[in-house]
């Protein structure tokens, strides 16, 4: 297991999903974890059954001050701040180009890009100071295209794009920045795609999904010594020989 003992990570969207697993994978490493997410209940409930080392703070990755105030709250709680999880994300509404609301279609560049940039930025002073780690969550529609997700591939495309810009701007400053991407994971995200009908992932079988927990180790794994060819893109976990890294398969 990876020991984290000392450090505090951030991890946005962890009301569900790969953020909730994230957040129990790196408690369980020895973090203190920071919770954010506009469900200001789950996140409560999620860091109450996590114990003293877990903060939860209600935010909204989209709005700048929200995600500010809340690595000003973190830092001042745990004295520092290492790990930063942008995890947050939106899918739907998956549509066509032609049958997307704009408005919707803005939302997810809101959350997925916009809120990534707003991480990175108000992180980066506490993470110049501690030497830490930026993990953005990817996909692989970073660099693909796939049928009612113009929103989701160009928004990926958009965060590859940032974690080779912060690699490049903050590198010899000691702040890492590497991108994960997970493949498809059994999180409710997969349940609107699915029933979207939408593009072969929507055919996938539920079984063909791995799960939350194994994205967290993975997180988990990219904050080490271990990991940093990887810095600067997006390390994906879809093969035998990424998951034997990560110590996921024998």
């Amino acid at each position: 297991m990876v020991d984290l003992k000392g450090k505090t990570a951030l991890i946005t969207g962890a009301s569900r999903g790969i953020g909730e697993a994230t957040a129990r994978v790196l408690a369980n490493c020895g973090a203190n974890v920071v919770l954010t997410a506009r469900s200001e209940a789950d996140i409560r409930r999620i860091a109450d059954d996590i114990g003293s080392t877990a903060l939860a703070i209600a935010c909204d990755v989209a709005d700048y001050a929200q995600v500010r105030r809340a690595t000003l709250q973190a830092a001042k709680h745990f004295g520092g701040l290492d790990i930063l999880v942008n995890n947050a994300g939106l899918i739907d509404p998956i549509a066509r180009i032609d049958a997307s609301d704009p408005a919707a279609w803005g939302s997810v560049v809101d959350v997925n890009v916009k809120g990534v940039y707003h991480g990175m930025h108000a992180a980066y002073p506490y993470l110049k100071r501690s030497g830490g780690v930026i993990i953005n969550i990817s996909s692989g529609a970073a660099t693909g295209a796939l049928e009612g997700w113009s929103h989701y591939c160009a928004t990926k495309a958009a965060v590859l794009s940032l974690t080779r810009c912060g690699h490049k701007e903050w590198a010899e400053e000691g702040v890492r920045v590497v991108g994960l991407s997970p493949g498809t994971v059994a999180t409710d995200m997969q349940k609107a795609i699915k029933a979207s009908g939408v593009n072969p992932v929507s055919e996938l079988d539920w079984s063909a999904h791995i799960s939350p927990e194994w994205v967290g180790r993975a997180i988990a794994w990219l904050t080490t010594e271990e990991a940093r060819p990887y810095d600067g893109e997006d390390f994906a976990l879809r093969s035998d020989e990424a998951r034997r890294l990560v110590g996921l398969i024998d």
